[in-house]
């Protein structure tokens, strides 16, 4: 029975300690980065406003997308003379195979903004036969809010 119990309180601990807690908005994200914190977001694109070819398209897909905040970069709007507000950004490229375009990098860009709004960049980019440059074949932009636990936002963020 000890043995039980000592187990089940080993068990809570271990997962209070792998808990993930969700960020409500861009200061708590800038925190936990700056404190070396692992982040994840989960995207939902079809809550999002989806833009292609600059136009504003009637819907989003039903997709979820998710990334972590592996490698980022923050700009403070001083950086811009105050004509940019202060933003966080990062991006992954994974290879894939695409039903419709087959293997093509997908290359995702996040970019969070101080006033919580998110805007991702999506592209798929086929390599040029004997060339090391690229072909875009699919280019969309979504923007949406951080979601903070109380809103519809999109873009959730978890930091472990």
């Amino acid at each position: 029975m000890k043995i039980i119990i000592s187990l089940l309180v080993m068990s809570v601990f271990i997962n209070t300690l792998s808990a993930q807690t969700q960020l409500n908005n861009f200061e708590q994200l800038m925190t936990a980065l700056k404190d070396g914190k692992s982040v994840k977001t989960v995207i939902y694109y079809g809550k999002c406003k989806l833009f292609s070819n600059g136009k504003e398209e009637p819907e989003s897909p039903n997709a979820i997308g998710g990334m972590k905040l592996d490698t980022y970069e923050y700009f403070d709007s001083s950086v811009f003379k105050g004509k940019v507000p202060s933003f966080v950004t990062s991006s992954q490229n994974q290879l894939i195979n695409h039903p419709s375009y087959g293997y093509v990098f997908n290359y995702v860009k996040i970019k969070i903004r101080i006033d919580n709004s998110v805007e991702i960049t999506a592209r798929y980019l086929k390599p040029k036969k004997f060339s090391s440059t690229y072909k875009v074949v699919m280019d969309e932009t979504f923007k949406a809010n951080m979601n903070d636990g109380k809103n519809d936002g999109a873009v959730s963020f978890f930091a472990e």
